[in-house]
């Protein structure tokens, strides 16, 4: 058992939470309380009911997303609002945040640790929001049918390659979640390539008429990676088994 003070505390500082600004409704850290004992933790995408559900049936009483329950800001407990935070209440789970925070973190997030799953060496960041780069920038020395190879044992079949780049490119641009954002940056920094979880439609125009190769995995897919590491050292820092609350969603 932990002191759920404490676990706050460790997680507020290794994902540097005073220090990364987020978009409006992330509310990064604690967003609901418990007890104040913690005897296991959980990771999910999403702050979601079926999350929520599913994690209190696997005895997790500390639950780290990377979704947080308060985009749009709750004007009223009612609903599904009310049905989420009751459950959370009623299994005496608290839930914990980390947007931005954990895409940005050079060590555990999102974008580093898709980087390492593929074999990927990052080599830079880019795409400032407020001051802090949230991208990543990799090299690459093979193909692109190889870069495939490594992303289908990621992602199996949930990936979609568009391919008017290089059939060698020397760098690969990585930006999990909506990658939209960094296709305005990446030629200046000589990549053609991106790893990313979703995309417009247009996009595919925009690839044709610039020479982009962009793979699409899927949002929540490439966004697993961040909670699931920071999860795992919450419960090694603090001697507590740890569970990952998978959820089949297919976008």
């Amino acid at each position: 058992m932990a002191n759920l003070k404490d676990i706050v505390n460790f997680c507020n500082e290794r994902v540097h939470l005073d220090s990364v600004s987020d978009f409006p409704g992330a509310e990064n850290g604690l967003q609901i309380e418990n007890s104040g004992n913690v005897n296991k933790i959980g990771a999910a995408v999403d702050a979601g009911q079926i999350p929520y559900e599913e994690a209190i049936k696997a005895g997790v009483d500390f639950l780290i997303v990377h979704h947080g329950m308060f985009w749009s800001p709750i004007r009223s407990i009612s609903g599904k609002n009310y049905r989420k935070i009751k459950t959370a209440f009623d299994g005496n789970l608290a839930v914990y945040s980390s947007h931005l925070p954990l895409d940005a973190h050079q060590e555990i997030g999102n974008n580093k640790k898709l980087a390492d799953a593929l074999g990927l060496e990052v080599i830079d960041w880019f795409l400032q929001h407020e001051g802090t780069p949230i991208a990543a920038l990799a090299s690459f020395g093979g193909s692109t049918e190889s870069l495939k190879e490594g992303l289908s044992k990621t992602f199996g079949n949930q990936f979609t390659a568009i391919e008017y780049g290089s059939r060698e490119p020397s760098k690969i641009a990585i930006l999990t979640g909506s990658g939209r954002s960094a296709l305005s940056e990446m030629k200046s920094l000589g990549a053609d390539t991106l790893i990313t979880g979703e995309l417009r439609q247009e996009h595919f125009n925009l690839a044709q008429e610039e020479g982009f190769n962009l793979y699409v995995c899927g949002h929540y897919a490439t966004e697993t990676f961040g909670v699931e590491a920071l999860g795992k050292e919450v419960a090694e820092k603090f001697n507590l088994p740890f569970e990952f609350i998978k959820t089949p969603c297919p976008l």
